[in-house]
Parts: structure tokens; sequence; C-alpha cells
């Protein structure tokens, strides 16, 4: 029986562990007692850092997947504080130096740094209008240094000069360049940001990168980061844009994991969509000598890019939208301004002299769905330079920042008129054919000193009114008429139905108006409308006022027989990589009026004839050769001003409404005037619905 066991092989194994027990202990003597000295000084040289990996934001996209706002990789010169402020610098001479080199750098190569100090470039030094977190910072700077509250600007700055050892050799504009730059370092300890890099400049070029390093200049490294980079210069007042939290926005998202310098939405759909928007950050752990050169980098925690927003939004359509009112808005002041200009040189009758136009709003919503297609506001402003540039956008004429579409609140005039219409008809205090005469004065409380006219008395009467002819012609008379049947209650009943004065379920900041009501008018007077009041209120005048989102939605509802819905304007939501949909919009009903199909006929009809009825109005040649049919209401609102706010709305087709747009225009004096603004709207979104891009699916692959 042959052996398991052979004596030979127990030898060849004892050998080779033998061997490898040698060459162990070889090693290790070699490490830790021939070179263990050096090894033991190089771990003591080593620096390892833990550092954040920012997470690339979320796009926003339009309805058909176009790119509105994106992130794009940058280089970004981040400010090395211990570099900067070594100790063989007690008095700041070479720092200072330093800070002004790079500050001249970067200006030279055409880009700009990070200077959030309020107060001008130049000398005479002034505050510049601040936002939030800018008044928010400098007062917690000047209450942590005992510099009183009332501080002028040259105060402040002189404060700094002194603090910061800014030698007087300065010029006035170096000294400011510095200050700005040591009061961005110490502001980022009032938010507790000392531990996070501080951005001197972002996005800069590599032409200015390398001549910094050629220069040997001390005190910045380059990182890479990411920008927020707008495609389109349309739609500034829906996208928004992000910036620095301000502290009660620190106090609410570093409880959901943000860290304390995080970049925010601070306004439209970057706020309201932000905890889509926003990435999760990862961490990565970094071994460096104490030269600066890395040796080792291990990620420690992924990185998660934030999801994708689609909007409801046509960017082709806000386009249009938008240089519809820019176009009228400056031709019609351009003309009233050399009208205005002969009347008082040449002389004329000093009633024809305009107010020029100070700010318009256009809306489109989808009648089916109510989404919001485009919302317009002039002025506007541009995303792109918008930090760079605030202070002049501040202090621009008519205030470009004002959302008029969804924060402006406007008299609505006689586009109230089918709200009121529809209330007298479902409540059956009139139907479809009932005729009220126009007696140009409307009498019943005369004995009480008021006689509202119509606003064709003095020109003659409108004659015999059924609902539909009086909404045609805009006859006062027949709805002081109705609205003295209908009293307070009831109207506002049905401006409620139809989202007047209420919320529109839009995700943006909205004011939301007011409709006339006795509740209103107790808080606001203490007591109940008067009977003027209420008959005013039935053509759209008294206290309502109401956002041109909410007369585009109303619009829709008409057009819609009664059926209102939610103005959300988020159509969906994917995820970093297009794997997974995480929100796809749903009409939601926010209201609906059951009532006879006759009687939205009949208004509908009304509507119809504002633009066929060749004898109302300059709305019938605006629409004569339209390639599709339209329904519309006009509305001129008086407000106490020389020259009155005109309000226009309309939808189409009229036989199959799809789309309702309200347009408002200050002092635009009547509506009619204004329809032309609606027709461009309307004509682009007629010229290309059947011809939209052809979109690739995600995750397809591309031949």
């Amino acid at each position: 029986m042959e052996k398991l066991i052979r004596p030979a092989r127990l030898a060849v194994m004892a050998i080779v562990t033998a061997l490898l027990i040698a060459v162990s202990v070889v090693t290790l003597y070699k490490l830790q007692i021939v070179e263990g000295r050096a090894f033991y000084e190089e771990s003591r040289n080593n620096i390892v850092t833990t550092k954040r990996v920012t997470a690339a934001r979320g796009s926003i996209m339009d309805r058909y997947g176009r790119v509105l706002v994106q992130n794009r990789v940058c280089n970004n010169l981040i400010i090395d504080t211990v570099e900067l402020f070594r100790d063989d610098d007690p008095d700041y001479v070479r720092a200072n130096a330093n800070i002004l080199t790079l500050v001249n750098a970067v200006l030279d190569f055409g880009d700009s740094y990070t200077d959030t100090l309020p107060i001008t470039k130049a000398p005479p030094f002034e505050f510049t209008n601040m936002t939030s977190i800018q008044r928010e910072t400098l007062k917690a700077y000047m209450r942590e240094r005992d510099i009183p509250e009332n501080a002028s600007a040259v105060e402040v700055l002189a404060y700094m000069r002194s603090r910061y050892k800014i030698d007087n050799s300065y010029t006035a504009e170096e000294t400011r360049k510095i200050a700005g730059v040591r009061y961005e370092i110490n502001s980022r300890y009032i938010h507790d940001f000392a531990t996070s890099p501080y951005i001197f400049a972002e996005d800069v070029s590599m032409d200015l990168i390398t001549t910094l390093m050629e220069q040997d200049v001390p005190g910045f490294e380059v990182q890479s980061g990411f920008v927020r980079e707008y495609t389109t210069s349309y739609a500034s007042h829906i996208l928004g844009y992000v910036g620095m939290m301000s502290g009660a926005q620190v106090e609410k998202y570093t409880k959901l994991g943000y860290s304390n310098d995080a970049m925010v939405g601070q306004a439209g759909a970057e706020s309201a969509f932000e905890e889509y928007l926003h990435g999760h950050d990862g961490k990565m752990r970094v071994t460096s000598t104490a030269t600066g050169v890395v040796t080792n980098t291990v990620y420690i925690d992924d990185t998660v890019p934030g999801n994708h927003a689609y909007l409801t939004i046509d960017i082709g359509l806000q386009e249009a939208a938008e240089n519809a009112l820019s176009s009228y808005a400056l031709l019609e002041n351009e003309k009233r301004a050399e009208k205005n200009a002969e009347i008082e040189t040449y002389g004329g009758d000093p009633q024809d002299i305009k107010q020029l136009i100070t700010g318009a709003a256009a809306v489109v919503v989808d009648v089916a769905a109510g989404e919001p297609l485009a919302i317009a506001s002039w002025p506007t402003y541009e995303l792109t330079d918008f930090i760079d540039h605030y202070s002049e956008i501040m202090q621009a004429e008519n205030d470009p920042m004002f959302n008029r579409a969804l924060q402006g609140t406007y008299m609505p005039g006689s586009t109230f008129k089918p709200c009121t219409a529809i209330a007298a008809l479902n409540e059956r205090k009139i139907d479809t054919g009932t005729i009220i005469e126009c007696e140009g004065r409307y009498t019943k409380y005369e004995e009480i000193g008021y006689a509202p006219k119509c606003w064709i008395y003095g020109q003659g009467l409108h004659g015999e009114m059924t609902v539909s002819s009086a909404i045609t012609n805009s006859c006062n008379y027949f709805f002081y008429t109705v609205g003295d049947y209908l009293q307070i209650s009831l109207m506002a009943k049905y401006a409620k139905l139809f989202g007047l004065g209420e919320p529109s379920g839009i995700e943006l900041y909205e004011e939301t108006g007011v409709m006339t009501t006795d509740q209103y008018m107790q808080k606001k007077y203490g007591r109940d409308a008067y009977a003027g009041e209420t008959i005013q209120a039935a053509i759209g005048q008294a206290e309502s006022a109401f956002t041109p989102l909410q007369l585009a939605e109303y619009c829709a509802a008409v057009a819609n027989c009664g059926q209102r819905h939610t103005a959300s304007v988020l159509k969906s939501v994917h995820s970093y990589d297009f794997s997974k949909t995480l929100y796809e919009r749903e009409p939601t009903v926010l209201s609906e009026i059951d009532t006879k199909q006759e009687y939205w006929d009949a208004v509908h009809l009304g509507m119809r004839g504002v633009v066929t009825d060749p004898n109302v109005g300059s709305c019938y040649l605006t629409f004569l050769d339209a390639p599709y049919s339209v329904a519309a209401k006009t509305g001129t609102a008086q407000t106490g001003e020389k020259t009155n706010n005109a309000v226009f709305i309309c939808y189409a087709p009229y036989e199959n409404p799809e789309i309702a747009v309200a347009v408002v225009v200050e002092k635009g004096n009547a509506g009619s005037s204004i329809a032309s603004i609606a027709r461009s709207i309307m004509d682009y979104y007629f010229a290309f619905r059947d011809s939209t891009v052809a979109l690739e699916n995600d995750g397809v692959l591309l031949k």
C-alpha cells in the first residue's frame, strides 16, 4: 500500500514556509527599522481631509423637453485662506496685495468674482439695493463689530480699511476691492460656511488660470464645479434663479441634509421645485502632502445628481408672448410720446394726452387641462447676467422683476360680464330670451344721487338687449340691471367658482386678488357693499381685482362650460438618468358650474360676436383674416388714472376650444386696442401646434 505522506513532500513544504517567513521578516525589518523613520516623517507631513463633492442640480425643461436651464462643468478659483494669511504676514501686507492681484487679474480677463458687499465700487460710496441675504449679512457683520446701525457706507468702509490694515497707499477703488474680499471671507463665518470652500471666481477661463500659475500668485487653488446655465433669454419670471441661503433657509434646508453654503432656488421654478432639482452631495477623503500634492482620493459617499423638471410651458409660445407684449408697449409708447409732445408744443385738447404704458402681462392656458402654456410679463430681465446686474435691474424703470402675470392684480372691467351673465342665468334671474332695454342711464338709485351711465350714453343707446347681445355690445345698462337682480353675494359665488380672487393652484408665488363682497367691504371699510358698488361689481369695477393668470383660467373655464382646472406649471419629473418618472401631471378639477348648455351657448355666442360684428369695435378687423375662429371679451378698467387699464380675454377655436388667452396692459386705454397682442400669440400657437419638434424618447439609441 502506497504512503499518503511522503518525506520529500514534507521537506519541500518546510523549505517554502521558511522562505516565506524569511521574506516577511526582511520586509518588516526594512519598513520598520531601515526606512521606518523616513516613513514616519512622511506620514506626519501627509494631510488627510474630507471634502464635499457638490451634486449636479437637475435641469429644467419645457413641455417638449427643450432645455431651459442646465448645469455646465466649469473651473472655479477657490480662496486658500491658510496660504493667503500666513503667520509671517501679521500686518496682512502680502495678503492684501495678493487679493488685489487676484481681483485685477479676474477683471482683466473679463471674468467676475464673488463680492456681495452692498457698497458701490467707486466713490462716492453708497449702499446699493440689497437682496434680503445681503441685508441680513451686513446687519450681522455690523452688529458683531459694534458698528452703529445707522453708519453710512463711507463709515463702514473706513472701519474696514482700519480693521483689515489696508495701507493708505491704495486708492479708494483698490481699498473697496480688497475690503470686498475680506468682507466675503468674514461673512462666511457669520453664516457658518468656514469649513466650506470659498468660491472666489466661478467659471473662469483657462487663460486666467494659466496666467495666475505662471506668475505664481499665492492664495488660490483651482477646483471643478458646476455653473447654472440658461439656454433661453425668456421666461425669467417663471424659471427664477439660485443663490446662497438666507438665515431662515439655512434652518429649513440643513434639516434636510443640505450643507450650510448650498445654493438653493430663490424664486420661480428653481424655488418651487427645489426638492426635485437638488441632488445629494457626496464626500471624498483626500490625502495630500504638506506641499499640496494629492497622493490619494477615496470617495466615501457617492453624489446623486438632481432630477429633471419638465414645465407645462411651451418656450416657443412664451417667446411669442413676451415679444408681442414688448413690441406693442414700446411702439405704443413711442406713438404716445410723439403725440403728447405735439399737443404740448402746438396746442390741442389736453384730454388727448395719454400716459405711457408702465407694464403688461399675457397668459396662455390649455383649455382642456388648465395647463399654463405661457406666462409673460413686461418689462422683464435676463437671468444670464442677473446677479451681476442686480442693482441696475432693481433700479430700472417700471420694476422688471415684478411678475405682473401672477402678482399684478387688475380690475377686470367688462371681461367680468360673462361671469355675471352665467350667474344671472343659472340663478333664474333672467333667461336667454330676456330683453332689457338700454336707457343709457341706470336711474334706480337716482334719488340717492347715483345714476351710472352706459358707456354709449351721449353717442346713442343700445336699445333692446338679450344676454348674448349685451355681451357682444358690452352694454353696461343691461349688466347694472342684472347685477341689481343678483346682489353681491350671488355674483361672488360664481366669481369664486370661476377662480376669480381664488388661488389658482400654481406652484409659483401668486397674489390671489379680491372679489368685491360684503365681507371684504366690512373688513376694509366696516360696512357692507353699497348698492352702487354692487352694480359696479357686475361690470368688473368696484373693489374687484384679479391676476392675468386668474383671468386666463376663468376664460378657459367659460370655454370649457364651467370646468376649472388647477394651474399647476409642473408637467413631469424624471430621475437624473431618465430611467424613472417620479411625477406625472394629471388634470385636476378645482370647481365646476353645473348649468344648462343653452346658457353656455348664449354666453359663447355673445363672445363670438365681439370679433365677428363689424359694428362693435376694432376686434372685428383684428381677427378678420385669422385662419381660426375666436370668441373674446374686451375690458376697459377705470382706475382713477388719466388713462385706463386695458383687458382682453379670448379663446379659440370657437367650435372646439383649445387655448384661452388673457392680456392686461397698464394704461392700455381700451381692451379692443390690445387685441392685436392676443392675435400675435394665437398666430404662433396655431401655426406650430401641428408641427412641434419631434423629440427622441429617453433611453433610445440614436443611429
